[in-house]
């Protein structure tokens, strides 16, 4: 990809954090979301891309997200694409205020996040639930998740010459997560990620069930900073128990899973 277009991409995401900040701590989360949408479509039309939104918010009758499907790019704006003399075919995945109750509550980290790759370069996970374990680079080929958890903590503090007690893990704070985290003792899913990898952080490993699509971004993030990440979807009712609306739920995830291959 051109360096200048990866420039423009940059600023994608700066022009969605910008928006999205005017809503931060006033307790209107759809709102922060909404601002950091709207900006973010208006910057990707008026790039020379042929792009298609692979990770979004949702299909397109839930629009005015950026939704799966959706084309962007100056070839699709009206008043731009008659000037457009060359463009790049990509798949793009976004999330345009990736910890929304966090900014309308005012707490830090939430982010603004945008990848892209080559047509064909990330998995078209439905919206459903995804289990995730990940490392940086020290750790890369030391995680097995069809392992135990605990065989997984004891490789990585390995590779990593740590003690138990030293290692830093980082654990959504979730309902189906509260006996787990007990038994360790030890809301931001892709800010967690990113933090495994960053030289200055503490991070050493993330491990939880969160959204399938902010997983194909997570892995987005670990491929470019040379970590490494292992995942499988899960169906509703593997996640929040079986009764008649998550089976209702998993039956039509299960046929997405299907369809998509």
């Amino acid at each position: 990809m051109k360096r200048e277009l990866a420039l423009e991409f940059a600023r994608v995401t700066e022009a969605a954090a910008l928006a999205a900040h005017k809503w931060v701590g006033r307790g209107k989360k759809e709102s922060a979301d909404q601002a950091g949408v709207d900006a973010m479509r208006t910057m990707l039309n008026r790039l020379a891309i042929d792009g298609e939104i692979v990770i979004g918010e949702g299909e397109i009758d839930e629009a005015p997200m950026l939704y799966i499907g959706e084309k962007v790019g100056q070839i699709y704006n009206e008043e731009e694409k008659d000037s457009v003399t060359y463009v790049d075919p990509v798949d793009i995945a976004v999330d345009p205020v990736e910890g929304t109750r966090m900014t309308a509550q005012g707490q830090p980290n939430a982010i603004t996040v945008l990848a892209v790759g080559k047509k064909g370069s990330f998995l078209k996970a439905p919206d459903m639930y995804m289990e995730k374990l990940i490392v940086g680079p020290e750790a890369k080929g030391k995680i097995d998740l069809s392992k135990p958890l605990e065989d997984n903590i004891h490789a990585v503090a390995k590779a990593l010459k740590k003690e138990l007690k030293d290692l830093m893990i980082v654990i959504l704070d979730k309902p189906r997560h509260k006996e787990l985290i007990k038994d360790l003792q030890a809301d931001g899913d892709v800010a967690g990620s990113i933090l495994t990898c960053m030289i200055d952080s503490d991070v050493d490993m993330l491990y939880g069930i969160g959204g399938a699509p902010e997983g194909v971004i997570s892995a987005a993030v670990i491929r470019a900073l040379g970590g490494d990440m292992q995942a499988r979807l899960k169906l509703r009712s593997e996640v929040k128990g079986a009764s008649l609306e998550n089976d209702k739920i998993s039956k039509f995830e299960k046929l997405r899973c299907e369809e998509q291959g």
